[in-house]
């Protein structure tokens, strides 16, 4: 395994949070232990003595989320946790009640802090059932799976050890290999929410378990940048090493800034944009780390060869029917959602429910209007080489090869420059978790043109399969300015939800009712086989394959 730079080890607190720290030490945090709550399983949440149920200060409410004040002690709602802030001056750290997860008000997130992971493992390890040699005997249930950072506190690292594999050995079943929470290191949920689906990716995961990358002679650590490719290799060892207690990427994260230096600060940013921009970091690295070939147009990277696709944009002149076609290679699909089935007011503020479908969008009828014919306009009039002048013309896009991964981003974040305003898409939208690609072909929507009539068509489309299963659904739930990220990823038939360090089992349903905002697909016989290939059995944090580990079935 490469050597760790000693000044990359745990990212630094957000500035509300270093402030509060600052001004308080951790008085507010042992005040708190006492409130904290654990369970055997690992969660972990906070009582407060005052109320058995707790509400709201401001509007007396106690369905939303929930948030205690570090200072003052005072509870409010997502809703009125700034107004908390605003009319308290420096009350800007509070905790989840239910998660007893650090909080920034006004960075509206979780912020991350190693001396609060001691309090709350602490308080844990304090609460569970012990034998008469302290070994904990309770009887775990396959529940929510919240572990912190044992290896942080102080206390006998051999005998935590020992707790956390008794409880992975009681459980019913072990989760997959490579299920493993990531702890939130300060509005960090729209990177946790991405890295889990690049782990579960079929062939992306393969190849960075495969350890096909010689860390000691990489390029990149001749100079003082450091490489987000060897990072992510470390990366992917440690999550599928076997370890079950939440993992804290800071090196990763520490290695994206420095690619993407103007995204680099504790505020919440996309997480389409981190996805898109953690590729371009991975295709740069393996491209100047490759020897020179032979220019074929086409990258093999694997950032490439599994999330790559072409698609097909065909521009007809509406004078005299002549067509221009130009091919442009994908990382990803975005959609605008559809609205064919909603009324004609608009509905994009509004809280829409599941249930009610009369507000239904469908990935369907995204992909139809994706591949939909447009006439453009105006201001964007063709050159046509027949007429040799610009005139009116139409515009549409196929898909001329598919990838072994397709990513379909949901464009639910809207901007209007003229107005200088933003806001957010809650419509809900179905989707299948099995997807047939044929009707999207450059094949089928070209014929489908010109009236079902036969073309030939070369090469790539035809030897692609164009049957996709899901297996990582990534959302966003919340506002523009204060939302939130989770993962749900479909692995060996059952749904887990992955909060950042939280782990948990749901049912398909919570998946279909999620809001969800990347949709990850993989080719079916893909699919299957690598659900047949996820055994549990996992690679050592040395990189060398799949070393079995103590503790894990």
């Amino acid at each position: 395994m490469m050597s760790r730079n000693s000044m990359y080890t745990n990212p630094k607190p957000c500035k509300h949070l270093a402030d509060y720290k600052l001004r308080h030490g951790l008085t507010g945090y042992n005040l708190l232990q006492e409130q904290i709550r654990t369970t055997p399983s690992g969660k972990s949440s906070v009582k407060n003595h005052r109320t058995e149920i707790p509400r709201c200060s401001f509007c007396n409410g106690y369905q939303k989320r929930l948030y205690l004040c570090l200072i003052c002690s005072s509870i409010s709602c997502s809703s009125h946790t700034l107004l908390h802030s605003q009319c308290e001056n420096g009350h800007d750290i509070a905790v989840d009640i239910e998660r007893s997860e650090l909080y920034c008000v006004l960075c509206c997130d979780q912020v991350y802090d190693p001396d609060f992971d001691k309090i709350v493992m602490l308080k844990h390890l304090m609460d569970l059932p012990r034998s008469g040699n302290g070994v904990d005997v309770s009887a775990g249930r396959r529940s929510s799976k919240r572990r912190r950072l044992c290896s942080a506190l102080e206390l006998d690292l051999k005998k935590t050890k020992q707790l956390v594999s008794m409880r992975d050995l009681r459980a019913k079943s072990c989760y997959p290999l490579g299920l493993r929470g990531l702890n939130n290191l300060g509005s960090t949920c729209f990177m946790n929410s991405v890295l889990q689906a690049l782990l579960h990716a079929p062939p992306f995961r393969n190849y960075f378990l495969t350890g096909q990358r010689n860390h000691e002679v990489c390029r990149k650590r001749s100079s003082d940048r450091l490489c987000l490719l060897c990072d992510i290799y470390v990366f992917f060892s440690a999550v599928f090493s076997g370890d079950r207690t939440p993992y804290s990427p800071a090196q990763l994260l520490y290695s994206w800034w420095q690619h993407s230096a103007n995204l680099a600060s504790y505020e919440q940013q996309d997480a389409h944009e981190f996805f898109i921009s953690v590729l371009d970091g991975i295709h740069e690295n393996e491209v100047k780390a490759r020897s020179p070939i032979k220019d074929t147009g086409e990258c093999h990277c694997v950032a490439h060869r599994v999330f790559s696709g072409q698609l097909r944009s065909d521009v007809t002149c509406m004078s005299c029917g002549y067509t221009s076609t130009t091919y442009d290679p994908f990382m990803d699909i975005s959609l605008n959602l559809d609205t064919g089935n909603c009324p004609s007011t608009d509905l994009a503020n509004k809280s829409l429910k599941p249930s009610d479908n009369t507000y239904v969008s469908t990935l369907l009828g995204c992909l139809d209007l994706f591949t939909k014919p447009e006439k453009l306009g105006s201001d964007q009039k063709f050159f046509c080489e027949n007429c040799q002048e610009r005139q009116d013309s139409v515009k549409q896009m196929s898909i001329k090869r598919l990838p072994l991964v397709l990513c379909l981003h949901i464009k639910r974040f809207e901007h209007f420059p003229v107005r200088r305003m933003s806001r957010k898409i809650d419509r809900y939208m179905q989707f299948p978790f099995c997807l047939d690609m044929n009707p999207y072909l450059s094949s089928s929507v070209v014929r489908n043109r010109f009236g079902n009539r036969i073309f030939a068509f070369e090469g790539d489309e035809l030897d692609t399969s164009t049957e996709f299963e899901i297996f990582a659904v990534v959302t966003h739930s919340g506002t523009l300015d204060s939302g939130h990220y989770v993962t749900y990823l479909h692995l060996k038939d059952q749904w887990y939800k992955c909060d950042d360090a939280w782990i948990t089992e749901v049912e398909e349903e919570v998946v279909r009712a999620s809001q969800c905002y990347m949709l990850f697909y993989a080719q079916k016989m893909l699919y299957y086989k690598a659900n047949e290939d996820l055994v549990c059995q996992p690679v050592s944090p040395r990189a060398d394959p799949f070393l079995p580990i103590a503790g894990c079935c």
